[in-house]
């Protein structure tokens, strides 16, 4: 019995590290050039895969996040620094939003597909604008 549970243990260890399903990448840095206040990235997903853009933002700055896609069930969120409560949801308010920001912090703008659209293997293929501006005068 007990040599019997050593070769199952053996097995599984040789086997290397496993990683969750629900392991996602690292958010993509969004890096604007000098002097530009503005990015904009082509890129695309399917399924339920989603993609995280992480951009640094100042409170009293005003951000602006832009969606076109191919895929009517594309959308984003856009999430507050150390925080899941989503301060804009697209599948609700659409694939446009303009807002100031009131901390200081890396902003998440999520983009993803719908369920519907996931549960078939849709793919996007979108454009996302991000702008970022301050508030003085």
């Amino acid at each position: 019995m007990k040599r019997g549970i050593s070769l199952i243990l053996a097995a599984l260890f040789s086997m290397g590290s496993w990683s969750s399903p629900t392991e996602r990448p690292t958010a993509r840095p969004v890096r604007f050039e000098t002097g530009q206040s503005s990015f904009s990235v082509r890129d695309s997903l399917k399924g339920d895969q989603f993609i995280d853009y992480a951009v640094r933002g100042k409170a009293g700055q005003t951000l602006r996040v832009k969606l076109k896609s191919s895929n009517s069930s594309n959308y984003f969120n856009v999430l507050p620094p150390d925080n899941h409560d989503a301060l804009f949801v697209g599948s609700i308010e659409g694939n446009e939003w303009t807002a100031p920001i009131h901390a200081d912090g890396i902003y998440t703008v999520r983009v993803y597909l719908m369920r519907n659209a996931a549960r078939r293997g849709e793919q996007a293929q979108f454009t996302l604008t991000i702008d970022i501006a301050s508030n003085e005068k």
